[in-house]
């Protein structure tokens, strides 16, 4: 899917996949003593980078009582270590106790765009389970290019607000034309303002400062949860690092063997699965915007409403008028969590009777639009990591026009705006440096791989794929709504994962929740 969208419903929520997922080439890990896959059981630290691996952290007093910073230095190039340094922000929260400390927990929710310190802060270092909280310090490193990480930026407030809202359905070719001067833009404003940054913030760099990270906190192996694209971030770790990889959580996986337009269009159908269970709820209530007479009705009148904002925006009580775009963001940010559905079919039903509002406002959350009108950099972190990791779905609309029936069947409702949407990396300034690939990380300890069976950004079949990839990994599986599945309320998710994180034990195969 697109990768300009990602959502964030609340600082409690996770962070959700960035709607175009990435991957990495096993080729772009070569190199000698740039970060170079470590044998199994291996903890050698490679020589040209032992300033970086050496470092002592500086921390002080930082956001709420308990949470410490500092900046930690890594290479901007690997294959230049004794080049240009970047900053990247860290933060931790000690271990709370009773018990023996068992190390550093590193948490990632996923993106790539999201704040791992954000998300440390505002959820993992108070929300996660006490005992996992009393046994671990909780820590985080915003990857590179995102928020206090040397940020990729590219677009002005007000500048993001006009691409936000260009049609994403486009009728003729003036639309075409529309659509893709805006991605050209949008990249030509990364490049203007991000050209240092820009080649240097794939995923395989992101896992290398990750490495660092856990040596310079003084673990020899790195314990992680991952969330959405966080799986692929510890997946990838675990290819290059397979003798330093501890106890890993990969929940909402992706599946790294797929090539960009064949993500794209899982995801789609991902968010078709999301929408079809949010329309059998919906049908059953009698505040269903969208009727109550079937499943396959609430999808027409949801296309049918699409189609009118395409001719007609809706007024939204400021001079941004709710778009066909910005309500399909707001529609699909409410995928990401059934708790929020209730809020969807509120705002549906003010959008209908003229006041777009509240359906605006999902989008901008979305977005991680601010009231004043300006944007965290989490849209152009994610456009930066995602077209550096993968080769372009789309190169041209010709392309996207070709595969508008797969995408539309693979989802009727969003699959026309999600297909254009792909077109976005077609225009990066910077090529590609990975390549679709199987990942097994060879060597490495047990990993568990969390899927959810009805998760609209990281499809199921994604986590049986990583599983089955992974020569250590165990799949738990998750029947249920919504993205991810720890922490989100199943006792038999939680115990599972708190089982392994305190104990080391993975839960047995085929091990199912609900």
């Amino acid at each position: 899917m697109d990768t300009r969208r990602l959502f964030r419903i609340s600082a409690t929520a996770l962070v959700a996949a960035g709607l175009l997922l990435s991957g990495c080439s096993s080729d772009s890990a070569s190199g000698a003593g740039t970060g170079t896959r470590t044998g199994a059981g291996s903890t050698a630290e490679p020589a040209a980078l032992k300033k970086f691996y050496g470092q002592k952290l500086a921390w002080r007093s930082c956001g709420a009582a308990g949470f410490d910073c500092a900046t930690m230095k890594a290479p901007l190039d690997y294959a230049k270590p004794d080049g240009t340094e970047i900053s990247l922000a860290v933060a931790r929260k000690k271990a709370t106790g009773p018990g023996k400390r068992l190390g550093s927990l590193q948490v990632n929710p996923g993106g790539p765009g999201g704040s791992a310190i954000g998300y440390l802060q505002a959820y993992a270092g108070i929300g996660y389970p006490a005992p996992v909280r009393a046994r671990y310090d909780m820590v985080a490193v915003d990857p590179r290019g995102v928020a206090d990480s040397e940020p990729v930026e590219c677009l002005t407030g007000k500048e993001m607000d006009a691409y936000t809202q260009v049609d994403q359905t486009p009728d003729d070719p003036r639309e075409e034309t529309l659509l893709t001067t805006s991605f050209k833009k949008f990249a030509a404003g990364c490049e203007k303002r991000s050209a240092k940054i820009l080649p240097h913030v794939s995923t395989v760099d992101a896992a290398r400062d990750m490495d660092i990270f856990r040596a310079a906190l003084g673990d020899k192996k790195l314990t992680y949860v991952g969330a959405s694209y966080g799986t692929f971030l510890g997946a990838t770790y675990a290819e290059l690092f397979p003798g330093n990889t501890g106890r890993l959580v990969l929940d909402g996986a992706m599946d790294p063997s797929l090539p960009a337009r064949e993500l794209n269009r899982d995801q789609t159908a991902g968010f078709e699965t999301a929408f079809t269970s949010f329309a059998a709820d919906c049908v059953k209530r009698k505040d269903c915007p969208l009727g109550t007479k079937s499943v396959a009705d609430v999808g027409a009148r949801m296309k049918a409403f699409f189609t009118a904002l395409d001719a007609k925006p809706v007024a939204t009580g400021e001079t941004r008028r709710l778009t066909e775009s910005l309500a399909t963001t707001g529609v699909i940010a409410a995928m990401y969590d059934e708790s929020t559905w209730p809020q969807l079919r509120e705002a549906l039903t003010t959008a209908m009777a003229g006041d777009g509002s509240a359906l605006l406002g999902l989008a901008d959350s979305y977005y991680e639009r601010d009231g004043d009108g300006t944007y965290a950099n989490l849209m152009f972190a994610n456009s930066a990591v995602n077209c550096l990791d993968l080769p372009p779905a789309f190169s041209g609309p010709a392309e996207v026009t070709a595969a508008l029936p797969s995408f539309e069947q693979a989802s009727p409702v969003f699959g026309e705006g999600l297909a254009w949407a792909s077109l976005n990396c077609a225009y990066w300034p910077t090529k590609a440096t990975g390549t679709a690939h199987r990942i097994e990380a060879k060597g490495a300890a047990p990993i568990v791989v969390v899927g959810t069976t009805r998760d609209p950004a990281t499809p199921y079949k994604w986590a049986v794929s990583l599983a089955d990839q992974l020569s250590s990994a165990t799949l738990l599986t998750y029947d249920g709504d919504g993205h991810t599945a720890y922490g989100r309320g199943s006792d038999c998710i939680d115990t599972a994962i708190n089982t392994y994180l305190l104990e080391g034990t993975p839960p047995k195969p085929a091990t199912k929740c609900s």
